[in-house]
């Protein structure tokens, strides 16, 4: 009986497993497929989301507004002074929403009295261009930007939205070395040795920094600007979706600078005679007599006598250079092209 049922029994089992594999086999194509379809990548802080780096190459458009600006105004600016810029990017994007973005800029900023000055506002017009200041300044900007969608991605990289609108606000670290172009010759009108060439401002100490003013003087206390300061980056943009691995945006920001010094003019004229026998310095703090004839004169600190215009050049409370009470700002539109890192075509179509 034993020897007949062995047999048996091995007959059942082996007629039952192909119908019970098959079963099974089923069952869990049925679950994976079920996965598969309710996959929404991994999960993060913010939201699950299928996180993904990119590399970002920018070209910018810079304006400049501060003290040499043509009006007065927190956004008066001369478009005739734009200037270019160049950026290469690092972003990780976390969630449905959001992305951090770390940025290297260089670029330039410029302005000039004598070319942007309105002229036909009778006081700060004439005041701008007859102060007859300008600079150009090379900066570098590193930078951490975060920026939020308005615009959800809930699914993988693949299924990101065609497009969507952000806003982006960030820290910004900015080395910057505001230069002039000195005149061919001195206020004595000597031929100066770095006539006609671009000179640093900072090292000249044109308001005075470098200099020992007397208690009283409207800059008494000033002290060499640093060249390394911070800024906030901050602005809108709108990215759109070109295929699977490259988005296009263009990006309007601003940066607010914490120096009014990008320009090299903040305070107050400070008494030529400071300056001693550096020409240059006095003749890069002081440049009306380029524009305007003399309308005074006063024997400055080193016994020589300076032939100015009328509230220029000289030291008194009321010979303002520049609005030390306003911080500099500047201008950047942006078009960035990104590219999603460590994926592919071939994997984003067969994904």
């Amino acid at each position: 009986m034993r020897k007949l049922l062995i047999p048996v029994l091995a007959v059942f089992l082996l007629s039952f497993f192909p119908d019970a594999h098959g079963q099974m086999s089923r069952r869990s194509i049925k679950k994976n497929n079920k996965r598969i379809f309710t996959y929404r990548g991994k999960a993060s802080w913010f939201g699950k989301e299928k996180q993904y780096d990119m590399i970002s190459i920018s070209a910018s458009a810079l304006n400049y507004f501060g003290d040499l600006s043509p009006r007065p105004g927190l956004f008066s600016t001369d478009i005739s002074f734009t200037r270019p810029a160049v950026s290469l990017s690092y972003g990780h994007r976390f969630g449905p929403r959001y992305t951090i973005t770390g940025s290297f800029m260089y670029g330039t900023l410029k302005g000039s009295d004598s070319q942007s000055a309105d002229q036909g506002d009778t006081n700060n017009g004439i005041f701008r261009y007859q102060r007859n200041l300008s600079f150009r300044n090379r900066i570098k900007e590193l930078s951490v930007i975060a920026s939020f969608d308005l615009f959800e991605n809930s699914a993988t990289y693949i299924s990101r939205a065609e497009w969507t609108p952000y806003l982006f606000l960030g820290a910004a670290a900015l080395l910057h070395n505001p230069q002039g172009l000195a005149p061919a010759t001195d206020l004595n009108g000597n031929p100066l040795q770095e006539g006609e060439q671009w000179v640093d401002l900072q090292p000249l100490g044109t308001e005075g920094q470098y200099a020992a003013l007397q208690d009283g003087d409207a800059n008494q206390g000033a002290t060499p600007y640093k060249k390394l300061v911070l800024a906030i980056p901050m602005g809108i943009g709108v990215r759109f979706r070109l295929n699977e691995v490259f988005d296009f945006a263009a990006e309007f920001g601003f940066r607010y600078v914490f120096t009014d010094y990008l320009d090299d003019v903040s305070k107050n004229y400070v008494d030529l005679g400071v300056f001693s026998t550096d020409e240059l310095a006095k003749a890069m703090s002081y440049r009306t007599s380029e524009v305007a004839s003399p309308t005074s004169s006063y024997v400055g600190r080193d016994g020589n006598t300076y032939n100015v215009v009328y509230g220029y050049g000289s030291e008194f409370p009321s010979n303002i250079r520049g609005n030390k009470d306003n911080r500099d700002i500047y201008m950047v539109t942006t078009l960035k092209l990104s590219y999603i890192l460590g994926k592919s075509f071939r994997k984003a179509k067969f994904r």
